[in-house]
């Protein structure tokens, strides 16, 4: 009886690395100047910000306790409400302003190039830059939709909780904010909103690629990522904690140097070569990341298309007049 052949696509993180790899060497000026224009931005401020947020005075910012004191007793005169410097406020509003818009033009741009590099076709720095601005609205609107999605749950955990602590005290107990107890009730709200959290993130890992390949917006491309990540969910979650615990480690070991970040510790070289080390490699990182997501992506559509494709031409095939039959084994890892 004749072996039938085969053809294989193994689908896990190392082949996503290794084919995000080859598509960065192949254009590496290219994908250089938007690292330099859109990333390297991106991720010095991410690197300084806590280091120059130290710099704005921080001693009426408050506690965990000063708010939900005053959540719960908000009628109270004795009690302030939670008091922001102006100032952080401020450079706090614009800094996320920054972050938000950049990360969105890098993304526009690094995954169309991605895509036209994973087809072999040339990718030009204009048409890069085009795509950035030409997709900015449609990601803008698919990140709101999410972001909402995400606060509602937030807010539903949220008033549970508060409903929980208004039942008890109605009961004649007193809440004690600071009590173990509480802080433990606390816990397992964030581990449960965390995990709801990770979940959708696993299935919305394709959304900015599909409003930058496909042209969609808000609420479809959602819907679109948690159809096309069935069955590759595992290789989603590792490629979210493989970058995620990386970009923590590099800003964990970043802030180690931080310290009381004062007007002088800038003109220490040490300080600012620490800045410039971590700056680098989150833009290295970010840049895999944003080409992993896309050539991911690309994995996911030829794996659905054919196992459709020879789904149907299995069907098909007669299996009693001598010929054989093609058998296409999609592995995930």
């Amino acid at each position: 009886m004749a072996t039938p052949p085969s053809t294989s696509l193994h689908i896990d993180l190392w082949a996503i690395l290794s084919e995000s790899k080859r598509i960065i060497n192949a254009h590496s000026r290219h994908f250089l100047a938007l690292s330099v224009l859109f990333l390297l931005p991106l991720s010095f401020s991410l690197s300084a910000y806590p280091a120059i947020n130290q710099l704005f005075p921080q001693s009426s910012t408050p506690t965990l306790e000063n708010h939900l004191s005053f959540i719960n007793n908000p009628f109270q005169q004795q009690q302030q409400p939670p008091f922001f410097p102006i100032k952080t406020l401020i450079f706090t509003l614009l800094y996320t302003l920054f972050i938000f818009i950049f990360s969105l033009l890098a993304t526009g741009s690094i995954t169309y190039s991605v895509f036209h590099g994973f087809y072999g076709r040339p990718v030009k720095l204009v048409s890069a830059i085009k795509s950035a601005f030409t997709t900015l609205l449609r990601l803008v609107s698919t990140c709101v939709v999410s972001d909402l999605i995400i606060s509602g749950i937030l807010s539903i955990l949220g008033l549970v909780l508060f409903s929980l602590v208004k039942a008890t005290q109605l009961l004649g107990f007193q809440v004690n904010f600071t009590s173990p107890y509480f802080i433990s009730l606390c816990l397992v709200f964030l581990i449960i909103f965390v995990s709801i959290v990770a979940y959708l993130q696993v299935n919305w890992i394709f959304a900015y690629v599909v409003v930058v390949v496909e042209s969609s917006w808000g609420l479809e491309p959602l819907k679109r990522s948690k159809n096309l990540v069935k069955g590759l969910k595992w290789v989603a979650f590792s490629m979210l904690l493989f970058f995620g615990f990386f970009s923590g480690i590099l800003t964990w070991g970043s802030a180690a140097g931080w310290g009381d970040a004062t007007a002088d510790k800038w003109k220490s070289w040490a300080f600012v070569l620490n800045i410039v080390v971590t700056s680098t490699l989150l833009m290295l990182l970010m840049l895999y990341n944003l080409a992993a997501s896309t050539v991911f992506f690309m994995y996911g559509e030829l794996a659905g298309e054919i196992a459709e494709e020879f789904a149907r031409d299995y069907v098909s095939l007669p299996f009693d007049d001598g010929k054989v039959p093609h058998v296409v084994s999609i592995v995930y890892g």
